[in-house]
């Protein structure tokens, strides 16, 4: 039975864009060992990408720096508009599936994702739907090396990164140097994270410090 799955990748770095991806097609196609990507290391999500790809109708979305750092939305509402635009690319007019709710209120993200697709589907979002449902896990796997690739290009641009997660102690050291440098951060950068703000304010203090 055709359904779909949908998840995203991407939502905590303090470094560049978020992804969203929806597979659709029947669950019982999908190949073996798919499961939350975090659980799967970076070869064996490719490869599982890859064979998703070729046997599934697959849809992704990218959420980029400058419209996660405009003031007038939240993360809330672009993984909506992230898990609504890949969504749209593979939905079709009663269709059913689930996708991983991104909202305290379960039922209250599902509407919203609805109300984003212009086809006629029936959306069930629920916490840990990667876990509970397959199509959900292949979405997750698609997102997260559609994030991975992204990450691979700014380390070919910027040097090490990092995984761009504020708890990685590289993209830290990546950010204070950059700002040391330049007397900015870089593009790439999502300047409304606490840890952008605090790359600036250590590299401020150092200045101040030099007189």
């Amino acid at each position: 039975m055709t359904a779909f799955g949908v998840d995203e990748a991407g939502k905590g770095p303090v470094l560049g864009s978020m992804f969203a991806a929806a597979v659709a097609g029947d669950p019982d196609d999908l190949p073996d060992g798919v499961k939350d990507s975090k659980r799967l290391s970076a070869p064996r999500r490719e490869a599982l990408a890859e064979r998703i790809r070729d046997g599934f109708a697959v849809g992704v979305a990218e959420i980029p720096v400058e419209r996660i750092d405009d003031p007038e939305t939240d993360m809330n509402a672009l993984t909506v508009a992230a898990q609504a635009d890949a969504l749209a690319e593979v939905a079709e007019d009663g269709l059913a599936g689930h996708v991983d709710a991104g909202d305290v209120d379960a039922a209250r993200f599902g509407r919203r994702v609805t109300d984003g697709v212009p086809a006629e589907v029936d959306v069930t979002a629920e916490h840990g739907a990667d876990d509970e449902y397959p199509l959900v896990a292949a979405a997750s796997i698609v997102a997260k090396v559609a994030r991975d690739g992204h990450v691979a290009a700014l380390a070919a641009e910027y040097g090490d990164v990092g995984s761009g997660y504020p708890s990685d102690p590289a993209t830290r050291e990546f950010l204070e140097e950059y700002v040391r440098e330049h007397g900015a951060l870089p593009t790439c950068a999502r300047e409304s994270w606490q840890t952008s703000r605090d790359a600036l304010a250590a590299a401020e203090q150092s200045g101040l410090g030099e007189f």
